[in-house]
């Protein structure tokens, strides 16, 4: 049975940090990208930030660039999404997702979506 379990998040005011995780099993997280989601109150989905199966490749929306920090642990089959900087527009819930920048879109509300977490950030 594929699970992404996702733990993290909270509260925090602006120019705090948090950070997120997503334990996977059930499929073989090694092989596959993977993409941290994001959407926030009354809005649309946005893709924040994707990485390699290796983990050796990181790409980033240009709202979080240079605050978040994508990376797993393919030997704890987990991704996690450090959150710097926060910004009272960074709240939202947050979704991991088997996938690239393109491919995620796919697994929405499917087994390869994360429940998500919520981040909210105000003074």
């Amino acid at each position: 049975e594929v699970q992404l379990v996702q733990s993290g998040g909270g509260s925090a005011q602006p120019g705090e940090s948090l950070r997120l995780s997503c334990k996977a099993s059930g499929f073989v997280f090694k092989s596959w990208p993977m993409s941290w989601v994001r959407q926030a109150p009354g809005k649309g989905l946005e893709w924040v930030a994707d990485i390699s199966s290796g983990g050796g490749s990181t790409t980033y929306a240009d709202a979080v660039k240079g605050r978040f920090t994508i990376s797993r642990d393919n030997a704890m089959n987990t991704l996690y999404l450090q959150l710097k900087n926060l910004k009272p527009e960074d709240t939202a819930v947050y979704h991991c997702a088997k996938g690239d920048s393109r491919g995620w879109r796919d697994t929405v509300g499917g087994v390869f979506w994360g429940p998500g977490t919520q981040v909210a950030v105000s003074s």
